[in-house]
């Protein structure tokens, strides 16, 4: 693939955050419309206690992706009550049409004790073209199982005919034993899942995307998109300790092409975009987003810090 990167698209210091929401803008997802595109985020306020809690809210941009044209001034959907999987945060959600209706599928987080988080998969409704959610139940639709233990998330969602695929990831394992570590680091894995309603799902908890650094590599957020006859997936992945300092460990985007969107063959050096030296995606480019608007393919991604600064838009220029 060949993409032509523009930079920012929207900028949290910049156009401004829904009320109470103070940082980031993370995991963009569009819904397009005749004349704007809608794109999805997940954005952070702090609690009482000074621990961040994740929102997901909107910006509307015109059809080239090149102006914001308003920001949501809230939230698009409430948090889980009390022990439930998505108490703490919704990051990300992935947004799609159907049946006049817009689905949104959540990856819910919660903080655990051992660990830092866990997290699990949700659906929410909207019957507003996408302005405000509701959820079917108050849990998950997809979570842990015998052979996914912990950290099921990052959905993406396509509908053929009445087949739903669904790529997300799942934890494996978390590095490192010693009870003092407040902050253990976790691997996690693409997977697939298939379902006949979007609700119920079958899954066999097999990692589709091959490992480019090892075992520990932890690969995130996939998003496919089928291109002359092929499905294409962009996902970003890193090291699983030492990322967040050190830019050579970082997260980067992985390409992999599928005939059938099963048996997937990787080859990051057809993704067709690198980080630039000087840059907001100078140390990391993560969270990535295809999306076919108006003739052409756009991709979506966050940069350095994690999304803290924004997402930015690519233009593919030539198919892989």
């Amino acid at each position: 693939m060949k993409w032509d990167k523009r930079g920012l698209l929207f900028e949290p210091d910049r156009h401004g955050l829904p009320v109470g929401c103070t940082d980031f803008a993370q995991s963009p997802q569009a819904l397009v419309f005749d004349d704007f595109v809608r794109i999805y985020f997940s954005t952070r306020e702090q609690d009482a206690t000074g621990k961040y809690l994740s929102h997901v809210a909107f910006v509307d941009c015109d059809l080239e992706l090149r102006k914001v044209l308003r920001v949501a001034p809230h939230p698009v959907v409430s948090l889980g009550g009390p022990g439930c999987f998505d108490e703490h945060g919704i990051f990300p959600m992935h947004v799609g049409r159907h049946e006049n209706r817009v689905y949104g599928y959540t990856c819910g987080w919660s903080r655990r004790v051992a660990v830092s988080v866990e997290t699990a998969i949700g659906l929410v409704l909207s019957d507003d073209e996408g302005r405000s959610f509701q959820r079917i139940g108050p849990g998950p639709i997809l979570g842990p199982s015998l052979r996914e233990p912990f950290l099921v998330g990052d959905p993406f969602v396509l509908v053929d005919g009445g087949r739903w695929d669904m790529w997300y990831i799942f934890g494996t394992r978390w590095l490192g034993t010693d009870p003092t570590d407040q902050n253990p680091d976790r691997v996690y894995k693409i997977a697939h899942a298939w379902s006949r309603d979007g609700v119920s799902w079958e899954r066999d908890g097999i990692c589709v995307i091959a490992d480019r650094l090892g075992s520990d590599e932890c690969q995130a957020l996939p998003t496919v998109i089928r291109i002359e006859g092929l499905y294409h997936m962009i996902f970003c992945y890193r090291h699983a300790t030492d990322f967040r300092q050190n830019r050579e460990r970082g997260y980067r985007l992985g390409y992999a092409c599928s005939a059938d969107g099963l048996a997937w063959t990787r080859d990051d050096a057809r993704v067709g975009i690198e980080v630039t030296p000087g840059a907001w995606d100078s140390d990391m480019q993560c969270y990535p987003h295809l999306v076919r608007c108006d003739g052409r393919v756009y991709l979506l991604y966050n940069g350095n810090e994690f999304g803290r600064y924004g997402f930015g838009v690519a233009v593919l220029s030539e198919p892989g």
